[in-house]
């Protein structure tokens, strides 16, 4: 049985079995970023991020190393899938055109994207920032069809994701909670002697026990001086006591992630600790009171400079006070369409979430992280996550 056979039987035994939404849903979707092209005046796009496609969709698999794309136009959708992802594509989608191509023959892409765009040349949105793009690809089409002219259409697809719905929030909640048990068990198993990989198991265990798909990002564990360096992971070392322990976990649920930090330090904190952990308590309520409905991101970043300033000489810090998540695929749970810092001029509007990702770091010596995923509401900021804000 080929690919195209193995299409055929799954069109019948199991199409959209496991389609993570009802249509209504992403008839929904589709209807804005139609409305988008439309405004934009796009005729056609050329999706090849996997978010982006899920969105539109509900495709999901955890191979998004190859080449899949989506092509929207004003009255239909094609999706094309190497061999491999077929079983995905019948299974988590109701798309009526999906178009195979052999997993080996990426050669093969060309005239079905080609065959979908013919007649919309005029202006096909593409996103040229993502990696999912391939210039290949690009370029082939070009040469097939010498009219054509692509424009970055990145900000629509922002646009429309950057606001979640109900089925989205829903989603996003049970993530939460099932990231805060997750943490939760994690922290309980902190303590002199364990190694960071044990407490990263302890709380892979949890996550997957509670429910969690295929993450984004797997559970993030430092301990001790490797606290203070960003973007560091677990790597078999021994806590020793007094170490400051960070944590950071975000299940999956149908690809939607609500993040949350936590430390817990074996053993009593110290006195620069706490100081520190108290700024990022600070920092935190600041934003939690600045972000509301037409607020800017600008103006809640500057409220945030203010509280983390006390400490500003002596801890590094990203400089990004929040960053919007949802539905997302490895290598990262951020969804980019918002970032609250220092020049962003978008306004906060009802049904945003963003992670608020405060971790300070002392280099060389340690850093301290707490965060909160929050949804702005009608009055003001609610959190999704649960923290329980405390060292011990």
């Amino acid at each position: 049985m080929d690919f195209n056979a193995y299409q055929t039987a799954l069109t019948t035994a199991a199409r959209g079995a496991e389609c993570p939404f009802p249509p209504a849903e992403f008839e929904q979707r589709l209807a804005r970023v139609r409305a988008g092209m439309a405004g934009d005046d796009i005729s056609a796009l050329l999706l090849t991020d996997p978010s982006d496609i899920f969105y539109l969709t509900g495709y999901s698999t955890f191979e998004v190393s190859v080449h899949v794309a989506l092509v929207v136009t004003p009255a239909a959708l094609l999706l094309q899938v190497p061999s491999i992802e077929v079983g995905p594509a019948m299974v988590t989608t109701r798309v009526e055109r999906v178009a195979g191509y052999r997993w080996e023959g990426i050669g093969e892409v060309l005239e079905p994207l080609v065959e979908a765009l013919s007649g919309y040349e005029e202006r096909v949105g593409i996103d040229f920032w993502h990696g999912s793009l391939r210039h290949g690809v690009i370029e082939g089409i070009r040469t097939r069809l010498p009219d054509i002219r692509f424009v970055d259409s990145a900000l629509l697809l922002k646009r429309v994701r950057i606001v979640k719905s109900a089925a989205e929030l829903a989603c996003l909640r049970r993530s939460a909670h099932v990231t805060g048990l997750a943490l939760k068990t994690a922290a309980a198993a902190v303590r002199h002697g364990v190694s960071d990989n044990e407490i990263a198991a302890v709380g892979a265990q949890a996550l997957l026990a509670a429910g969690s798909e295929f993450m984004s990002m797997q559970p993030i564990v430092t301990v001790g001086a490797r606290s203070s360096i960003i973007h560091t992971n677990h790597k078999r070392f021994a806590i020793e006591p007094g170490d400051p322990v960070f944590l950071e976990f975000g299940a999956a649920w149908k690809r939607y992630t609500a993040p949350m930090m936590q430390t817990v330090v074996a053993g009593k904190p110290t006195r620069d600790m706490q100081r520190v952990f108290d700024g990022c308590r600070r920092v935190v309520d600041a934003l939690l009171g600045a972000i509301r409905p037409d607020a800017s991101f600008d103006a809640a970043a500057r409220g945030a400079e203010d509280a983390l300033s006390p400490l500003a000489g002596e801890v590094f810090f990203s400089g990004v006070f929040g960053y919007t998540v949802g539905a997302q695929f490895p290598p990262s749970w951020v969804e980019g369409s918002g970032f609250i810092a220092r020049g962003q001029s978008l306004c906060f509007q009802p049904g945003m979430v963003f992670h608020l990702p405060i971790c300070l770091r002392i280099p060389g010596l340690w850093g301290i992280g707490c965060s909160e995923t929050i949804v702005v509401t009608d009055t003001g900021a609610d959190t999704l996550t649960s923290n329980p804000w405390s060292l011990t």
